[in-house]
Formats: C-alpha cells, structure tokens, sequence
C-alpha cells in the first residue's frame, strides 16, 4: 500500500510490515539511503548489554553473497560512503552515493542487514575492536562525564546504560547469543527503509522488494511495529554527585536532571528554552560563563529525549580551580530563569534558532533521509517543514516559563570527571 504524504514524500508498507518511505528531491544528483531498525540499546538485558551495538559492527562483516571487503569496495568503488549507528531506540545503517548508484545502494545494506552471516572468527576480531572502542572512550572525559550523568539519572534502567556495554557484559558474549539477537529482533514490522534525493518512489520500492526477495525479511504478513511508547513511566534516581577521579589537567561537569520525552508537547517550549539558556555563543550560560569572566572554554545546555523519558543537562569544561566557581553561576542562572523566566526578546531569539537549526539542518540529501526515517519511526507521523515552523512560532512566554519552571527548579544530580573526589562536591 502506497500513500502520498506532504511535501512530496511517499510511503509504501510492504505485505511484511516493512516501510519504504521516500522525498524525492529532483535538484540534487545524490541519493542517501538508510534502513533503520527499531531496536537500541534500551532492548537489551543487562547480560546482553551492548549486543546492538555489536551488531552494528558484524553486519558489514560478510554475507552469503558478498564479503566484509566486497560490501565497502563496491560502494566505494562508485565514490559512495557507507556506514551506521547505534542509539538507545534504535539503530541506522546508511549509505550515500550518486543518484544512478541507488540501486547499487539498496543491494548492499538490504544484503547486509537481512542476510550477515556473523562468522565465529568475525566476532571475535570485532570483540576486540568492541573492548578497544570502549577503552577509548574513557580516555576521553569530555565523552564519559555524559554516560555517568545518564547513569545517575536512570541507574540500572537500560536507558542508563552505555550503548557500547562494558567489557563485563562484551566479552562473555558469544556468537549464538548475538545471532539470537539479531534473528529475534531484526524482523520487518521493526524496520523502515528511508531515501532521499533524486529517486523515484516506485523505483525505490521495486529496488528493495527484489533485494529482500527470498531473505528473513520477506517474510509473513504483519502490521508494522508501532511507535515505541513505553510500558510505564521511567523511574530515576534520586539526585546525587558522582565524580570520577582523573588525574587531567581539565574538569568536565553536567549539572542536571529529569526532563521530558519526545512526544511531550512541550518539547518545542523546551527547544526554546534550551537555545536561550545555553544553545549558542548569545545564550545566557555562554555569556556569564565564558565571554564575561573565561572561566570556561566550552559551556552549553542540552536536551536528551526518549519514548517515555528525557534529561537535561548543562555541561561546562574548565580548569578544575575553577569548577565550584562555575557551578554556582551555573546553579544561580538556572534559578534565575527559573524564578523570573526569559523576556520577550529572549523567546523571539530562541524561535528563531530553533527554527533555522531545524530548516537549516536539511540542506543534503542525508539530513532529509534521516527526518523521513524518525517521523515515520520515533512518531508514526510526518510533520511538515511548515507545520513545525508554526509550532515553533505558537509557543507562548508562558509555555516557557512553565517548563523553565518546572525543570530548572528541580533537584540536580551532578557527574564529575577530573582530580577530585566525591567529599569535595556534596549533594545540594
């Protein structure tokens, strides 16, 4: 069943369950494709942990009709990149290439995410890549002081998990574990086959009906899988500190705590709120904390949202001297905008960036395969460009004050990476 919807974009659901949602743009002569699972880190058990991610990896390792070198050579050969990602919600797989190399595109990562063998040797090799990747991360402090401040805000709940695992959970793994995985959860209602660029819907969906043909994919009829929504409200932790001592010559801070899921109506109020707070070099934190005094280097504000779930935090890195110093105009600031709001002028401006980030954020074929991917996804709707301007555009003053109020106010928890131990930051 096919179905026009606005601005050009067209949706096609297969007899499996499977989604084929397309924007043909004639201007461009590229093409970016991705097939989206909907299936993250927040799917796993706490033993599987990490095993999405893991996927990620095996899947451009070799299937029954091309090997791992054949599957990055022939796009390559074409000037074409190839590559994915794994989130909390979901994973991506992705290609971007001429707009005549489309069907080439759609052969390669149609093979290699219904059909990878994930040969014993394979995950083994990329099991030490895996523990070599996780490794790494922690030497970079500036990454991890965001995993511990999830963590304290969602404790053992997946979503407070790291979407790589632990070398706990990676190296046990086994192989029959991960094929269980992704034979279970890999199923066509859970996938969406987005593309963008100078294409033709028709010819999209006949270019991945003949690729899946005969693969796991192809499979029963089936409704599509709905917007995750989640069982129950996600529970937190109560607000803490927790500080990971490295001997660094930089601190890294996230001050923050709950904030609100991604089917929240307030989410455009927050989008708002966020930019004027901490989005930009004109925000508040960026002036009070760096332009007028230099007490940091990088400081901004950050919104995380989920099904059922969010966070916001404000993350600054600066010299360990003078993180108390940081924290209080930090903490100070939020009370403000908390107690008092932001002005009128402030609200335009923070429109304004909202709206140019969104609108901006589309100028490549990628960016609009991406937003085909999410709507039909994370939402199970499209909203048009235009339609998200005029929410952007409806936000009150008082939508904002009330969500400044109500997640500014709150108790923070506090993650800490640098020479510092946990006595010298109390819980406030």
């Amino acid at each position: 069943m096919t179905k026009t919807l606005q601005d050009g974009v067209k949706r096609t659901v297969l007899p499996s369950g499977l989604r084929i949602v397309t924007e043909a743009i004639p201007s461009t002569r590229s093409a970016s494709l991705g097939v989206w699972v909907g299936i993250g880190s927040r799917d796993e058990t706490s033993a599987m942990s990490g095993a999405s991610h893991f996927l990620e990896h095996l899947l451009f390792k070799g299937t029954h009709k091309r090997t791992a070198l054949q599957i990055s050579a022939e796009i390559e050969a074409v000037g074409g990149e190839t590559n994915a990602f794994t989130t909390k919600e979901y994973t991506c797989y992705y290609a971007r290439v001429l707009d005549e190399d489309l069907p080439l595109a759609v052969d390669v990562l149609c093979d290699a995410v219904a059909d990878s063998i994930l040969e014993p040797a394979d995950v083994e090799t990329e099991r030490g890549v895996i523990l070599e990747e996780i490794a790494m991360h922690e030497d970079e402090p500036g990454d991890e002081v965001h995993d511990i401040f999830t963590e304290a805000i969602f404790g053992d709940h997946p979503l407070g998990r790291l979407i790589s695992g632990t070398e706990e959970s990676i190296t046990p793994m086994t192989r029959n574990q991960i094929n269980g995985f992704y034979r279970r959860r890999y199923t066509a209602p859970q996938i969406v086959i987005a593309a963008a660029g100078n294409l033709d819907h028709a010819t999209v969906v006949r270019l991945v009906r003949r690729a899946l043909a005969g693969s796991a994919l192809d499979s029963a009829p089936a409704a599509p899988a709905a917007p995750r929504v989640g069982n129950k409200r996600v529970r937190h932790q109560k607000p803490h500190t927790v500080v990971r001592n490295r001997d660094s010559e930089q601190a890294h801070v996230v001050l923050g705590g709950v904030g609100i899921g991604r089917n929240d109506e307030r989410r455009f109020a927050l989008g708002v709120l966020n930019n004027v707070l901490g989005g930009g070099m004109s925000s508040r934190l960026f002036q009070e904390i760096r332009e007028k005094r230099g007490l940091a280097y990088s400081v901004y504000s950050y919104a995380s949202q989920y099904a059922d779930a969010g966070l916001f935090g404000v993350y600054a890195g600066c010299a360990p001297g003078k993180v108390e110093e940081v924290l209080d105009l930090t903490r100070a600031e939020l009370e403000r905008v908390a107690n008092d709001g932001l002005t009128a002028e402030e609200i335009a401006r923070g429109k304004g960036m909202v709206k140019g980030a969104y609108v901006l954020g589309l100028e490549d074929s990628g960016s609009r395969m991406s937003r085909l991917a999410k709507s039909e996804l994370l939402y199970g709707d499209w909203m048009s460009v235009d339609e998200m301007l005029v929410r952007v555009d409806a936000v009150t003053a008082a939508e904002v004050d009330a969500i400044a109020a109500e997640i500014l106010a709150q108790p923070m928890s506090l993650a800490m990476v640098g020479p510092f131990d946990e006595a010298q930051f109390p819980q406030r």
